[in-house]
């Protein structure tokens, strides 16, 4: 078994988070991990991209080639269609349709949408008012973690304890709030099928 996931989005929407919860799930799981340095300007609201791989037998090299990623897992549209070459042909581009317009010619989102359409396995969901819905906009990086679990071969159950690990410092509360947006993120990737 092995997966490559590239996480892309903009500082602060929670890449960090994203990575370190599919992280704990795979050690927990018995799989090795390595993750590349996260890159871009995180604390200004710029572009950052993180690769991810994980497998069932040593991993050499923490970087990705073009054309082999399972997964481009994106908070972000233009974000998500950055790095489509990396994609392989049967991989997933699973991204949030909400923009975040941090630059002055930011791409239409109609012309976004419709290469996001055009790539055969992909998922596009509105993670930001799911999340709103939900009660917490601040879940949006989960709700997407949601959607991508489908995808990933790590038992479901396995995010869910991770999220406890992760956020049980942060109360019972956060800890539930966040099952429940993967589990409507989840829930979103399964009915899109």
């Amino acid at each position: 078994m092995k997966q490559d996931i590239i996480l892309a989005g903009v500082g602060g929407q929670g890449i960090l988070t994203i990575a370190a919860i599919i992280g704990q799930a795979a050690l927990d799981n018995g799989l090795n991990m390595k993750q590349a340095e996260v890159h871009g300007m995180s604390q200004r609201g710029g572009d950052v991209q993180s690769h991810l791989r994980i497998s069932d037998k040593a991993i050499y090299s923490d970087l990705i080639a073009k054309g082999d990623c399972d997964m481009i897992l994106s908070v972000e549209p233009m974000e998500a269609l950055r790095y489509k070459p990396y994609l392989a042909q049967t991989g997933w581009l699973i991204t949030n349709s909400t923009p975040f317009m941090n630059i002055p010619n930011y791409p239409e989102q109609d012309g976004l949408e419709k290469e996001i359409y055009s790539i055969k396995n992909h998922v596009l969901l509105n993670a930001d008012q799911i999340a709103k819905d939900l009660g917490s906009a601040r879940a949006m990086n989960i709700v997407m973690l949601g959607a991508a679990t489908k995808y990933l071969n790590i038992p479901y159950k396995s995010f869910e304890i991770a999220l406890q690990i992760i956020f049980g410092r942060k109360g019972q509360n956060i800890v539930d709030m966040n099952i429940k947006a993967l589990a409507a993120g989840r829930k979103f990737a399964d009915e899109k099928l």
